[in-house]
């Protein structure tokens, strides 16, 4: 086979903004999407919509940020939606199951896309750009077997994903029913007390420029990688530019910027790497009697968040941030230490299980960075690939 390019077995759908006064917030017309602002883990979670709909997406598109700081950013469609001049809509012409292996190419490419988007302080990928970008000579047979190999590892990570949504959603309701919704015949509230955050936690400060240590591999928990699906992303120190605080391993991770967006991370800190993180995320560290369990309880029940979100300092409503010490400073009823180990207790087995699936995310979306390239590339065949997973009981 000759090589060809993705124009050639894909259709590129360039966004369109429509009229600002057909955009609305009362969920008229079609789910309106502008950029990743707006997208998740998977798919979108809309806050617009419009009534003229110039550019559309369809259900199972690959879509693709083009423009900004987060030009590459690439989510699905789970249903249709109008697309805005940041997104692009990518699709296979012909084999829809094939989009799995659509999206392989295009991150294949994307360090090298990247480098050639237009504007230094204003990325932005062209149409034709996208349009040219190398499509592998190979069968359709092997795009069939590639497209199912990742879409697997993709499959088993989202699933894990809500897995834990679940998870961490039955935690919380048991928080809520011991120390927000109390109910009196099952929880004794005389012993309370009330007190502030600082009683229950401090902010941990220790930085690390991990550029300093170039070739150490760290566990970078970052906005995006959070963002992406909660999975901190592996780097070597000469990629991560700025300065950042150290992940303790009793530490619980609270983003102050933008608090109407909730962002709260139970850290797996391993043994074999250290791990950082963002400094727009503070580094709770839970104090004597007051297990993390407890913490992120805390910092995840809809009170806290009201009030903590209700603290931002910016007039800016895309950078608005909580000060660490309006944090210390909340008010806070303190439950009696036997109560908040009685909650731990029945909480852990569930964040365990949390943990646990976040390992095995971490390490297939390690195996699937690996397969990637290897397979576009042809450097790796399918049935190699297969027996590599199979081994490591994939």
């Amino acid at each position: 086979m000759v090589d060809s390019s993705l124009n050639d077995f894909s259709e590129i759908v360039m966004g369109q903004s429509p009229p600002g006064e057909t955009c609305n917030t009362s969920k008229n017309g079609l789910p309106l999407l502008n950029g990743p602002t707006e997208y998740g883990p998977h798919h979108p979670t809309p806050v617009q919509f419009t009534t003229d709909a110039r550019k559309q997406a369809r259900r199972g598109d690959l879509l693709f940020c083009v423009r900004g700081s987060t030009t590459g950013r690439m989510n699905w469609a789970d249903r249709e939606y109008a697309i805005g001049r940041g997104v692009a809509a990518i699709r296979h012409k012909k084999k829809p199951e094939l989009q799995p292996f659509v999206r392989a190419v295009i991150e294949y490419s994307l360090p090298s896309l990247l480098a050639q988007a237009t504007g230094s302080t204003f990325p932005n990928v062209s149409a034709d750009q996208l349009a040219g970008l190398w499509w592998p000579p190979l069968e359709e047979d092997e795009q069939r077997a590639i497209a199912c190999i990742l879409g697997a590892l993709d499959d088993k990570i989202e699933l894990n994903r809500r897995m834990n949504e679940t998870l961490e959603a039955m935690a919380q309701a048991l928080f809520k029913l011991w120390f927000v919704d109390v109910n009196p015949d099952c929880v004794k509230t005389e012993n309370w007390r009330e007190g502030k955050v600082e009683d229950l936690a401090l902010l941990s400060k220790d930085a690390i420029s991990p550029n300093e240590f170039p070739n150490e591999t760290f566990d970078h928990y970052s906005i995006p990688a959070f963002d992406e699906g909660r999975l901190p992303k592996a780097e070597l120190g000469k990629k991560i530019q700025s300065n950042k605080f150290l992940v303790l391993p009793n530490a619980v991770l609270l983003s102050k910027l933008n608090p109407r967006i909730p962002r709260i991370w139970f850290p797996n800190v391993g043994r074999n790497r250290r791990s950082v993180c963002s400094t727009e995320f503070l580094v709770a560290i839970s104090q004597h009697d007051v297990s993390r369990e407890f913490l992120y309880g805390l910092f995840g029940s809809q009170l806290f968040l009201e009030i903590f979100a209700s603290l931002v300092t910016g007039t800016s409503g895309s950078h608005q941030r909580v000060k660490p010490d309006y944090l210390l400073a909340m008010d806070v009823a303190i439950p009696p230490k036997e109560l908040i180990a009685r909650f731990t207790k029945s909480a852990q087995p569930l964040y365990k299980r949390v943990v646990q699936n976040i390992e095995e995310s971490c390490t297939l979306a390690a195996l699937r960075n690996t397969l990637l390239p290897k397979l576009i590339s042809g450097e790796l065949r399918v049935k190699d690939a297969t027996r590599f997973l199979e081994k490591a009981a994939v």
